[in-house]
């Protein structure tokens, strides 16, 4: 019996101090799809996502609305679980940083960081960015404000802390990026992140006096974890029992939280002895109908609200299709431009050929013969796009053979032929083009799977179409917008 190989990814853990939009489920959905992609490999896939709900932010907006900061994020992470589940995102594990599993794991870390020399005491005085939960210093500031929220009150802060010696890492992660470029992707980050810590590294303050909702630090109870310290470790404290996943194949995350998981992370699980990650790949941002994502578009940018009005389907479809996510760059969630892709892609494509075919069939029924046209499917070319991560390309490569099945309906004529054969090249062509489009729109290839009679997986694909399947014309995958 051979074993099945793993396949770990991760995205960042949201902070549930106002409700998800439209930016933190982009990175979620490229998680689903790429653990769909693994387990129609038959990997043992495990996908970890969930929440940060400790630290200084979390603690004001709990008492502006006159909760506790508990009863404040047991609110909050309702609104990310039904977001998720509106746009069939199906994680192994949901994991909160109050789970009591997670904080245990934080303090045995903090132990053997401890244990290894790499904590002291001493007092922390500089600048820091409450919505960021970061430290800065003043040549990180752009107009003396934060780089990723300009018009954002720096504060300047003097407590008694407890420092990890960020600084004796500077070498090892050096050697590391070297070693292993595909630690750090895309490229351009990867470099960015080298020019930063070969100007140097400071330690780094790992507990807090100042406020108190947080884990307690082990080593001092008049302190608790500072936030990042905390929140890292969700990562191996989510990957399954006694940490079967760990280390994760993929962590996904924004490049607003590069330098914590490409820096921070890498360096405290070396001074805890645990294996690292072997990819951290950093994507862009999103605006929205050309505006930058914020509070004041409102339900807008719900995923709900948007998975609602559209499908879940086409807003997966969509942010997969649009944007390079494999390039790291930005770009803007236009309804628009996803109204467009529905309708010309999605219903006129994919929706018309289905439509189309299962019609035709249900009248004439179907012969089995060799299938010439799936020859024209660049089945290796998309393997190797979605391994890395080029999923716009690969779905690219799949239309294109939509592409080709509508020409060859076109051209054959079987409504006037009434040929058997051709018919059955197509619907067999629809069973792998259904299966490759699963980790995408789950929800439609299962559909199309039921109306054709075949099961979602890859080995399907290189089995011929059953002739006796009884095929039906079905509803209208996408009606028009």
């Amino acid at each position: 019996m051979t074993t099945k190989k793993k396949f770990y990814v991760t995205t960042a853990i949201d902070y549930p101090n106002a409700e998800p939009h439209i930016g933190h489920a982009y990175q979620k959905i490229v998680a689903d799809v790429l653990a769909r992609w693994h387990k129609l490999l038959e990997d043992d896939v495990w996908f970890l996502t969930g929440t940060d709900e400790h630290g200084k932010k979390i603690q004001e907006s709990a008492e502006k609305s006159g909760k506790t900061p508990k009863e404040f994020v047991d609110k909050m992470v309702l609104k990310f679980q039904e977001a998720w589940k509106s746009l069939n995102i199906e994680p192994n594990r949901f994991i909160r940083t109050t789970d009591k599993d997670h904080e245990k794991l934080v303090q045995e870390f903090i132990k053997k960081c401890n244990k290894n020399g790499d904590i002291y005491k001493g007092f922390y005085e500089g600048l820091y960015c409450t919505p960021c939960e970061a430290y800065y210093t003043e040549k990180d500031l752009i107009n003396n404000e934060c780089p990723f929220h300009p018009g954002k009150k720096i504060t300047s802060i003097k407590e008694e802390s407890y420092f990890f010696k960020l600084s004796k890492y500077q070498k090892f992660l050096l050697e590391h990026y070297k070693k292993y470029p595909e630690f750090i992707l895309p490229a351009e980050r990867r470099n960015e992140i080298i020019k930063r810590v070969e100007e140097g590294l400071k330690d780094l303050s790992i507990s807090r006096t100042s406020f108190s909702w947080g884990i307690p630090f082990p080593l001092d109870k008049k302190h608790i974890v500072y936030v990042w310290m905390d929140a890292l470790y969700n990562y191996i404290s989510g990957s399954g029992k006694n940490q079967k996943y760990w280390p994760a194949d993929i962590h996904l995350l924004g490049k607003d939280n590069s330098w914590f998981h490409c820096v921070y992370w890498p360096a405290f699980l070396k001074s805890a002895e645990y294996k690292l990650p072997k990819t951290i790949f950093v994507h862009g941002f999103l605006t929205f109908n050309g505006q930058k994502i914020s509070k004041s578009l409102g339900n807008v940018i719900s995923p709900k609200f948007l998975a609602e009005k559209y499908g879940a389907d086409a807003i997966r479809y969509f942010v997969c299709r649009q944007f390079p996510f494999a390039e790291g760059d930005d770009g803007d969630f236009s309804e628009k431009a996803l109204i467009d892709r529905y309708n010309n892609e999605l219903a006129d494509k994919l929706g018309n050929l289905i439509s189309r075919v299962s019609t035709l069939i249900e009248k004439n029924g179907i012969e089995k013969t060799e299938n010439k046209l799936l020859k024209k499917l660049k089945l290796k070319e998309i393997e190797k796009l979605f391994n890395n991560y080029e999923l716009d390309k690969s779905l690219n490569d799949i239309f294109a053979f939509i592409d080709e099945c509508n020409s060859y309906i076109q051209n054959k004529k079987p409504w006037e032929t009434k040929d058997k054969k051709v018919l059955y090249e197509v619907a067999d062509s629809i069973k792998t083009i259904a299966i490759l489009l699963w980790p995408f729109i789950p929800e439609t290839s299962e559909k199309i799977a039921k109306q054709f009679g075949f099961k979602i997986e890859l080995k399907e694909i290189k089995k011929p179409l059953n002739e006796k399947n009884k095929i039906v014309k079905g509803e209208i995958l996408f009606k028009k917008i």
